[in-house]
Formats: structure tokens, C-alpha cells, sequence
């Protein structure tokens, strides 16, 4: 079975540095997990219009309207099965802010019928989205989010442009420094720039053989559509 970036990707996986296919290539039945430890060299938001939205996100651990610099942060991947038999991998973040710890929570699962990782944010995949992705000529990985839709109370529906957020992410190696670094800009197709974040950090794998997945980076519900 392969994972579901292999999947995404195709052929163009191999392309992916080594320790990137490494990092993105192990699935459920490997039994183990990575979890990455570093610092955000900035953590930044929009314009002040877009603090009461991240705010409102926050409380599903999705973004967040505090900024900082120099924030230690921690991101957790797992693949696991969830309860509807679909592989998932889960992209937990935590940030170490003055005063306060917050968390960008998402899990990924693959869409057989529309060929394409699906994103869920937060803590009850209430917004999901399509991912895109790509790799570039020096081995690194690019993820571009596409249509928003909100899952929620029966309802089933794409969000309006102003509701939505494009989400940019690339991750690639360095071998000079021995890190992996990341860079992340959210943007409105009517506000401009929302949330981002840029650093760097290191990979420990863990053996979910003899420690399990841990329920924290599990949503609290899942929802059966993609």
C-alpha cells in the first residue's frame, strides 16, 4: 500500500528528496510515526479585519490570531485508520507562544472517486478542502489548497470566495543545516494575506508498534464524506 502523498504524487514522488519520500512515504501498516521538534523563525497574521476570523478558527484549532517570532513548534504526522477504514495521516502543529500554546490541527485522507487528498482542518472536520500537489527541480514539496467546504449540522456546501482561504505550503531539505524547512502563507482571494508561519525543524520516528497513536491528535468527530 502506498501512502497517500506516493498515491498523489504518482511517478513524481521519486522526484521528492530522499529524506522528504522518507517523511512522506510510510502509511498505517508500517507502524511508525514522525514527529518533527524546531522553531518558527515568524509567525504572522493579516491586516487587523482578519483577527476576529482567526480567532473564531482558533477555537477549532484552525490558525490563530497571535504572531511571534522565534516560537518553538512541534509537528506531529501519523497514519492510522480511522473509523470509516480510510488511511489517514494526521498534520498536528503546536505552537509554543508567549503565554499561550496553540494548535493548527488537520487530517488527510484520499478521495478514490475524485483522485485527490482531501484536507480536513480542525478538530471536527467541519472544513475541508482539496490538495494539490507538486515537487520542484530541487526536491521539494509544494501543497496548494483548493475549494473550501463546510461539513457541519447536515449541511454539505462550498463556501462562498470570501469565506475561503488558499493555503501555500512548501517543505524542503536542507542539507547544509541537517533540517527541514517550511514555509506557509494562507491568503483571501478578496482580503490578501491572512496567516503564515516560516522555520525549521527536525524529524524523530516513532514506533507506533509499541506506542499507539496517541487520541490527541485524533478529531473529536469525523465525517464520512469526502
Amino acid at each position: 500500500m502506498n501512502s497517500l502523498f506516493h498515491t498523489a504524487l504518482g511517478a513524481d514522488f521519486d522526484r521528492l528528496h530522499p529524506r522528504l519520500r522518507e517523511r512522506f512515504g510510510f502509511t498505517s501498516t508500517d507502524g511508525r510515526g514522525c514527529v518533527g521538534n524546531g522553531v518558527m523563525d515568524r509567525i504572522w497574521r493579516g491586516r487587523a479585519y482578519t483577527r476576529p476570523f482567526l480567532a473564531l478558527g482558533a477555537l477549532r484549532n484552525i490558525m490563530f490570531p497571535e504572531q511571534g517570532r522565534d516560537v518553538p513548534f512541534t509537528i506531529e504526522n501519523y497514519a492510522y485508520t480511522d473509523t470509516y477504514g480510510r488511511e489517514t495521516l494526521t498534520f498536528v502543529r503546536t505552537f509554543e507562544l508567549h503565554h499561550r500554546r496553540r494548535r493548527f490541527d488537520a487530517t488527510m485522507v484520499w478521495d478514490p472517486h475524485r483522485e485527490v487528498i482531501v484536507d480536513y482542518l480542525g478538530t471536527h472536520q467541519h472544513i475541508a478542502a482539496d490538495l494539490h500537489l507538486r515537487v520542484d527541480d530541487e526536491g521539494g514539496l509544494h501543497l496548494r489548497s483548493g475549494q473550501m467546504r463546510l461539513r457541519a449540522a447536515g449541511v454539505d456546501t462550498a463556501l462562498p470566495t470570501a469565506a475561503t482561504a488558499v493555503a501555500e505550503v512548501h517543505e524542503r531539505y536542507d542539507d547544509t543545516a541537517d533540517v527541514f524547512r517550511i514555509d506557509v502563507r494562507v491568503t483571501n482571494p478578496w482580503f490578501g494575506p491572512v496567516f503564515g508561519y516560516t522555520g525549521a525543524f527536525t524529524l524523530r520516528h516513532v514506533d507506533t508498534e509499541t506506542t499507539p497513536v496517541p487520541a490527541s491528535v485524533k478529531p473529536y468527530r469525523e465525517q464520512a464524506r469526502y
